[in-house]
């Protein structure tokens, strides 16, 4: 029996297949327009995505880095639900649906899953790349515009990624108070950057008055103990790199690294790590430094070394977010 074709190899054909025919000077030129859009802080009242060809080269330069990203934390969020899997999903802001697949990637089955965006060209797209993954036949791709005022139907799941930075103050605020009265979870994935690290602060904080226990990143729901201004909380996932990347970015390695910050807020009974790798690990002659979040609401290094044995080499295969320590093996 052949097996299946994981979510993330189906994405990353269909969007190949998708940028055939499109010039790719027209591809490479939407793309630096909408990095510099997506970058900056500014929040915008019109969608940034504009017309097919802005979705086009949007889908094809940003979905696989979404995908990676929210479905990094989404493993993360899973590890602390064991057992749990998401009965619904919503997806705001979601464009072109890169959430959707991650979820589809992080538990089997289907659902019922709405994807709510203000661009339509981005919707009409999306429910085009969706028909390649059997998970997503049955998802609906609503207009809707993000921001206060927003109706949501209740979910199991709710996931907001990359999202935020468009908001005002005000709309960023409705926002999560609207997903935390309509969801059981919800998960914020921003840019790894001090500003997108400063809204899920923002959005974290509120979740938590809102009655919601934190599964991941932090091992606690405490205070973050970064000191404002002084660092941020970030993460990496690996992202093959594509020909428009390299056309676009130059190098010839064949993958990036796509840094983000979020938080997994539940109100599910969560097991949240007891530590959690907050730096790249730095693997040295005999020993590995690890910085670690804890549950006691501080930041640490320690130090482990061979004598450690069996945890000496498990933390020399310990990745930057990552548990720690790791589970035992049955």
């Amino acid at each position: 029996m052949t097996a299946p074709v994981p979510p993330a190899e189906v994405l990353r054909r269909s969007l190949a297949q998708m940028l055939d025919g499109l010039p790719p000077s027209q591809a490479a030129g939407a793309v630096e327009r909408l990095m510099a859009a997506y970058r900056g802080d500014t929040p915008t009242h019109a969608p940034i995505l504009r017309d097919r060809a802005d979705v086009a080269a949007y889908a094809a330069y940003r979905m696989p880095a979404t995908f990676e990203a929210v479905r990094s934390a989404l493993g993360a969020f899973a590890d602390a639900v064991p057992g749990w899997v998401p009965g619904s999903h919503v997806d705001i802001g979601g464009g072109t649906g890169a959430a959707t697949w991650a979820v589809t990637d992080t538990w089997a089955g289907t659902r019922p899953v709405t994807v709510l965006d203000w661009a339509e060209p981005a919707l009409a797209l999306g429910r085009e790349l969706a028909a390649a993954n059997p998970a997503l036949a049955g998802a609906r791709w609503q207009r809707a515009r993000i921001g206060s005022g927003l109706d949501l139907e209740p979910a199991d799941l709710l996931t907001v990624s990359y999202v935020l930075n468009e908001l005002t103050e005000s709309d960023r605020t409705a926002l999560v108070d609207a997903a935390a009265a309509a969801a059981r979870s919800v998960v914020i994935v921003e840019a790894g950057t001090p500003a997108g690290y400063a809204r899920v602060i923002e959005a974290r904080d509120r979740l938590i008055r809102a009655g919601f226990e934190i599964a991941a990143p932090c091992p606690h729901s405490a205070a973050c103990p970064i000191a404002p201004g002084t660092d941020w909380c970030h993460f990496s996932a690996r992202v093959p790199r594509s020909s428009l990347h390299r056309r676009v970015k130059g190098g010839s390695l064949a993958y990036e690294d796509e840094k983000f910050s979020y938080v997994a807020a539940t109100r599910l009974p969560a097991e949240a790590a007891p530590a959690r790798v907050v730096r790249r690990p730095q693997i040295r002659k005999g020993q590995v430094l690890l910085d670690l979040c804890e549950a006691d609401e501080e930041l640490r290094r320690t130090t482990i070394t061979k004598r450690h044995g069996d945890l000496y080499k498990a933390a020399r295969d310990t990745d930057w977010g990552s548990a720690w320590p790791p589970e035992p093996a049955l």
